[in-house]
C-alpha cells in the first residue's frame, strides 16, 4: 500500500508539473475563454466594433464592467479625454463614469483604434497587468505596418519555410478558409495594417480579373480586422496583359492601361492599398528599360491609384550588374540622385542593409542620404540566410540593432527616418518578409512566431527595444511560469548574435551556398557574374581576410554621411562587429581581445556553437514545464541547429585555413573532416527555393 501510494503520488506530482498538449496554432493569443463572461457593451455598430467587444468578452475576467466605444460617441465626446493626440489608430483604456455608471472605457478616434486598443488590454493583462493599472494609451509611430507575402499563384513561398502558401488560390474565392480571419486577427492583434498578399517576383496573372477577384475575396475577411490589401505588379504587365509593344512609363497609352487597370481593382476593392514593385532587379522588368528612371516608373504608378487614395512601395532593391566594383553601391548610386522627385503617395523600400538580408548588415546608406522622400525599411521575418526555421534566432535584436542606428546626420536615427519625424513626412511604412505558412503552427516552429510578433510591435513604435518585447511575447505563448519565461528570453536574446558567430563574424557576409542558400559554402568561386560568389564578399588571400570598401577600395564607405564615413574609413574606429565588411585586415592584426584576428574569428565560431549547445541544456530544464508537442519540436530543432552550426564552423575553418596556411589555437578542435569532404556536400529540395 505504501509503495502503491508513491506511484500514485508521483504520479500527480508528474501530471501537475506538465503542460497541457499544445499545436501551437494559437500563437500568442491563448488568453483562456472566461468561464462566466464580463459585460462588455458596444456603442456603435461596425463589425470592427463587434469584433473588439468579442475579443473581450471571450477573454477578460469576470465581473467587469466594459465598454468599447469611438470618441464620436456623445457621452464618450463629453468625457473630454486626449483623443486628439491618438490620431486614426490609437487607443486609450481608461476607467470612467459613462451614464451614471462605473465602466473600463476601450475607444478610439476609430473602430480601429478601439480594436487595438482591447488587443493591448488583454497583451497588458497576460504580461502582469492588472485592471486596477489599465490605463493605457499609443499612437503608432508608423502608419504603414506591411507584412508581404512572398507566395506564388502555384501554392508555393519563396524563401518561405513554413510550409506552402497560406492562400489556397485554387479555391478562392468561392471558399474563404477561416485560417484567413485567425490571420487577420493575429495582425491585429500586434498592430498589423497591410498584406501584400503575391511575391514580388511578379506574375501578371494577379492583374487579371480572375485573381482580382481572389484578391476581393480577401479583401472582405480582413477588412473588420483594420487590414487592407495590396498587390505586387509586374511592370511589363501593359505588354503580357494589354497587347502593347511598350510599357515604357513615360508612353501615354502605358499609363492609360494602367490606369483602367487600377479602376477595375478600385470597383472590385474600394480599400485596395496599391502596388508593391521589383523593378530592374534579378531579371524583372522596369522602367530602366526604356532609358526612364525609377521616380518615372513610380509616378506613373502613383498617378492612377492617388484618385483612389493608393499608394506605391517602390522597391530599391535593384540588383544587377551595372555596378562590378561593389554590390553594395548600386541603391545608392541609382536612388540617392533621384530624392525630391518621387509623387507624394510614393514610399521607396530599403533593406535594412545594402547587401541581401544578412545576419549582420551595417544599415543602408540610404538612409540618411534621401531626406526629400519618404523611405520605407523592408526587413526579412523569414529566415533566408539565418538557418530556415529550424534555427532558434530571435530577431529583435536584428530590427533593433538597425532602427537604433546613428545616420550621421545629428541625432537622426533610422528609426526617425522611418517614422519621418526627421524631415516630417507623413506617409511612412515598415515591411516585413512573412514568415507564414500553411504549417499547423504558422511559421515553422514556435520561436519563429516570435518574430512575427517583434516586427508587428516594432513596426507599431520603432523605439520599442527587443528585450521587453521577448518577455511580453514568451509570458503570452508560455504561460506565466517564470522559469519558463525567463528560460525563453535568455535563449531568444543571445540566438540571432550566435548565427553571426557561427555563419561569418566580424562583419563576413553572404557565406552561404548558393542558390538555396543553405549551408556554408565560402569556397564559392566559379559562378558567372562575380556578386554571385562568396568569395567576392570575403575576399580572403594569404594575406587577410576582408572587403576594403574604403577609399582605396570599392568606395562605399563615402555613401554614408560625412561623420560615419570617417569612422569606417579607420580600421581602428570602425565597429569591430563590421570591421571585415568595410576593411581588408591582416590575419595577425591585433583585436581589442587580445587575440589576432585568426584567433579571435575562430573564438566566435566556437562561440556561436557553444550558445546553441547552451540552448539545447536550458531547454532541457523546462520539458516538465511546457507541452510535450511544442517542447519536443523546439528540442529537435535545437539538435538540428547545434549540428549544423558545427557543420558550419568546421567547413569554414577548414576553407580559412587553406587560404591563410595558419593552423588552429592550441587547444582548439580541429574540424570533423577536411575540405574536400565539406565541399562535395550538396542538397537538393532544399525548402522555400524554386527555380
Amino acid at each position: 500500500m505504501k509503495a502503491c501510494s508513491m506511484f500514485v503520488g508521483a504520479l500527480a506530482l508528474l501530471l501537475a508539473g506538465t503542460a497541457h498538449a499544445d499545436d501551437g496554432y494559437r500563437l500568442w493569443l491563448r488568453a483562456p475563454a472566461a468561464s462566466v463572461a464580463s459585460s462588455v457593451a458596444v456603442r456603435g455598430e461596425t463589425p470592427t466594433l463587434r469584433i473588439a467587444a468579442d475579443e473581450l468578452t471571450r477573454a477578460l475576467p469576470a465581473g467587469l464592467n466594459v465598454t468599447v466605444a469611438t470618441a464620436a460617441d456623445a457621452d464618450v465626446a463629453a468625457l473630454r479625454l486626449p483623443f486628439a493626440a491618438l490620431g486614426d489608430e490609437g487607443y486609450l483604456v481608461r476607467r470612467v463614469t459613462l451614464g451614471g455608471k462605473p465602466t473600463l472605457l476601450v475607444a478610439g478616434n476609430s473602430d480601429r483604434g478601439a480594436l487595438y486598443g482591447a488587443f493591448a488590454l488583454l497583451r497588458h493583462l497576460a504580461t502582469g497587468g492588472t485592471v486596477a493599472n489599465a490605463a493605457l494609451t499609443s499612437t503608432p509611430k508608423v502608419k504603414l505596418r506591411v507584412l508581404n507575402h512572398w507566395d506564388n499563384l502555384d501554392g508555393t513561398v519563396e524563401r518561405g519555410y513554413a510550409g506552402d502558401s497560406l492562400w489556397d488560390w485554387w479555391t478562392l474565392p468561392d471558399r474563404t478558409d477561416p485560417r484567413y480571419t485567425d490571420y487577420a486577427r493575429a495582425n491585429a492583434s500586434i498592430g498589423i495594417n497591410g498584406t501584400v498578399l503575391n511575391n514580388v517576383n511578379a506574375k501578371v496573372d494577379s492583374l487579371t480579373p480572375r485573381y482580382i477577384a481572389k484578391a476581393a475575396a480577401l479583401a472582405d475577411v480582413f477588412r473588420p480586422w483594420g487590414i487592407k490589401v495590396y498587390l505586387s505588379a509586374r511592370f511589363s504587365a501593359p505588354i503580357e496583359l494589354g497587347g502593347l509593344k511598350t510599357a515604357d512609363p513615360r508612353d501615354p497609352a502605358v499609363a492609360a492601361w494602367w490606369k483602367a487597370k487600377a479602376d477595375e481593382i478600385y470597383r472590385a476593392i474600394p480599400d485596395f492599398g496599391g502596388f508593391l514593385v521589383k523593378a530592374n532587379s534579378e531579371g524583372q522588368p522596369g522602367p530602366r528599360d526604356y532609358g526612364a528612371t525609377h521616380a518615372d516608373g513610380a509616378n506613373m504608378l502613383a498617378a492612377v491609384v492617388k484618385p483612389h487614395g493608393g499608394i506605391v512601395m517602390w522597391r530599391a532593391f535593384v540588383y544587377a550588374d551595372t555596378d562590378p566594383s561593389d554590390r553594395a553601391k548600386q541603391a545608392y548610386t541609382e536612388f540617392k540622385p533621384l530624392d525630391g522627385t518621387f509623387a507624394d503617395n510614393v514610399l521607396v523600400q530599403v533593406k535594412n542593409g545594402a547587401i541581401d538580408f544578412q545576419p549582420r548588415e551595417p544599415f543602408h546608406p540610404l538612409f540618411g542620404a534621401m531626406p526629400k522622400t519618404p523611405l520605407m525599411v523592408e526587413f526579412q521575418i523569414t529566415k533566408e540566410y539565418l538557418g530556415f526555421a529550424t534555427h532558434l534566432a530571435y530577431l529583435g535584436p536584428l530590427f533593433e540593432e538597425t532602427l537604433a542606428s546613428r545616420t550621421g546626420r545629428g541625432a537622426e536615427t533610422v528609426a526617425t527616418v522611418v517614422d519621418g519625424s526627421s524631415e516630417g513626412h507623413r506617409l511612412t511604412g515598415i515591411a516585413g518578409v512573412a514568415n507564414i505558412g500553411r504549417d499547423r503552427d504558422w511559421s515553422g516552429s514556435t520561436f519563429n512566431q516570435a518574430n512575427w510578433y517583434v516586427f508587428g510591435r516594432m513596426a507599431w513604435d520603432p523605439t520599442l527595444t527587443a528585450a521587453p518585447i521577448a518577455r511580453e511575447w514568451a509570458q503570452q505563448t508560455f504561460g506565466t511560469d517564470r522559469q519558463v519565461v525567463d528560460t525563453a528570453v535568455k535563449m531568444m536574446m543571445g540566438s540571432r548574435e550566435a548565427v553571426v558567430d557561427y555563419t561569418g563574424a566580424l562583419g563576413l557576409a553572404h557565406l552561404m551556398a548558393t542558390g538555396h542558400h543553405y549551408g556554408p559554402g565560402p569556397w564559392v568561386d566559379d559562378l558567372k557574374r562575380p556578386e554571385w560568389n562568396p568569395a567576392y564578399y570575403h575576399k580572403a588571400d594569404r594575406a587577410g581576410i576582408g572587403f576594403d570598401r574604403t577609399r582605396t577600395g570599392s568606395d562605399a564607405v563615402d555613401q554614408y554621411a560625412p561623420p560615419i564615413a570617417k569612422q569606417l574609413a579607420d580600421p581602428k574606429t570602425t565597429p569591430e562587429r563590421e570591421l571585415l565588411w568595410f576593411h581588408h585586415v591582416a590575419w595577425d592584426r591585433k583585436m581589442p581581445s587580445g587575440k589576432t584576428l585568426w584567433e579571435d574569428l575562430v573564438a566566435h565560431y566556437d562561440r556561436g556553437v557553444g550558445y546553441v549547445a547552451g540552448m539545447r541544456q536550458q531547454w532541457d530544464g523546462v520539458r516538465t514545464l511546457v507541452d510535450a508537442e511544442r517542447w519536443q519540436k523546439t528540442a529537435a530543432y535545437l539538435a538540428v541547429q547545434e549540428r549544423e552550426a558545427r557543420w558550419w564552423r568546421d567547413a569554414s575553418l577548414s576553407y580559412w585555413m587553406s587560404i591563410n596556411g595558419r593552423a588552429l589555437p592550441r587547444g582548439v578542435t580541429a574540424p570533423a573532416h577536411d575540405l574536400a569532404w565539406y565541399k562535395a556536400q550538396h542538397y537538393a529540395y532544399v525548402p522555400g527555393h524554386y527555380d
